[in-house]
């Protein structure tokens, strides 16, 4: 192989893995807001007071998939919502371990009164 061929191969091959991880990523990231999604829940004095939002939590994930800690990084208005939004994440305890090692990503969580 000449020079430039073999660099052509090793940057298309590197290209690949970039994208297999990116997509695995992307797949984990899904995985997590699902998992987080399931504790969801909509504070009974928020329903009675007709309060919708959503709310942007960016979760700490832990190499191992533990939720180290979760924090408010945009508000849904209501602070009985941001309260339930920073809460979820503590109640789902664990996620799959993130592809990379320890990460933090962005959750949104939104509630609407149907």
């Amino acid at each position: 192989m000449k020079m430039i061929e073999k660099f052509a191969f090793c940057f298309a091959a590197l290209a690949l893995t970039a994208t297999s991880a990116f997509a695995q990523s992307a797949d984990w990231q899904k995985q997590v807001a699902r998992i987080i999604g399931s504790k969801q829940t909509y504070p009974r004095t928020a329903q009675m007071r007709g309060e919708e939002g959503t709310a942007r939590v960016k979760v700490y994930v832990g190499a191992g998939g533990q939720i180290e800690r979760a924090e408010l990084v945009a508000p849904s208005g209501s602070s009985t919502l941001d309260k339930e939004a920073v809460a979820m994440p503590t109640r789902a305890g664990s996620v799959p371990p993130p592809p990379g090692g320890a990460t933090a990503i962005i959750v949104p969580v939104t509630w609407k009164l149907l």
